[in-house]
């Protein structure tokens, strides 16, 4: 089977679970892992501005796509000359359907138990002793952080983070004063990549406040990621252990 990929996480899966460069025909150019196989599948475009032309020439049978990170019309198009399979992820239990489908559609269903397992697993391992409340960064100019209708907000709730923007939904804009409840500051690495420097831009205003860089994928990316996250979640872990002492 043919397939194109729209969603970076799902790229990674699909080699994960065992499909080769000559199932996968197409990709987005943020489709970054793995790396020594992606770089032979041609880009179609980015999430949000995919090339259908392209698309059309490559002629997939199935083209996997993603409500929040590709935009709704360009999807549309595509359902005119193609299958397309949506997908919606919220939580784990939304990851462990998406896992499964993969699975049942590429004849993947063992390798989709053992991902799912090893999650829910890395998950149970990776808890703080005591709920730390975190404000969790995606954006600057403006800032921006996470609601609780977010994948993010559900893996950090999954560790004992308490979100402190709970409250709010999708990605809200919000000023410095706004991060003063949070024991824990997280600058992602993605979509904005945020640097040493602006933990020190930060410090001015809070210098007795945790901020630290976190790895975006881990919290972000659904699919196969969390699998392989357990030794990032350990050492991120030890280190908020350590600040509660």
């Amino acid at each position: 089977m043919r397939v194109i990929s729209l969603v970076p996480s799902i790229t990674e899966a699909l080699f994960d679970l065992g499909l080769t460069e000559h199932e996968v025909i197409g990709r987005t150019k943020f489709c970054i892992h793995p790396e020594h196989r992606i770089k032979n599948v041609p880009v179609i475009g980015g999430t949000k501005n995919i090339n259908i032309d392209k698309i059309k020439a490559l002629q997939p049978d199935i083209i996997l796509a993603n409500r929040e990170e590709n935009i709704k019309e360009q999807v549309e198009a595509l359902m005119a000359d193609f299958k397309v399979l949506v997908t919606n992820v919220e939580n784990i239990e939304d990851n462990y359907y998406l896992l499964k489908t993969l699975g049942n559609i590429f004849n993947k269903e063992e390798r989709a138990q053992q991902f799912n397992l090893k999650i829910y697993d890395v998950l149970q391992q990776a808890q703080l002793d005591f709920p730390v409340k975190a404000a969790y960064l995606i954006w600057k100019n403006p800032y921006m952080t996470i609601g609780s209708d977010t994948f993010i907000h559900k893996i950090l709730a999954e560790i004992g983070f308490e979100n402190v923007f709970k409250d709010q939904t999708r990605y809200p804009e919000i000023q410095m004063e706004d991060l003063a409840d949070a024991e824990v500051i997280m600058l992602s690495s993605e979509p904005f990549p945020f640097k040493e420097k602006h933990i020190e831009e930060m410090k001015t205003f809070y210098p007795d406040k945790k901020i630290m860089i976190v790895d975006g994928e881990a919290f972000s990316w659904y699919g196969t990621h969390i699998a392989k996250c357990e030794n990032y979640f350990k050492e991120l872990l030890d280190e908020i252990h350590a600040m509660q002492r």
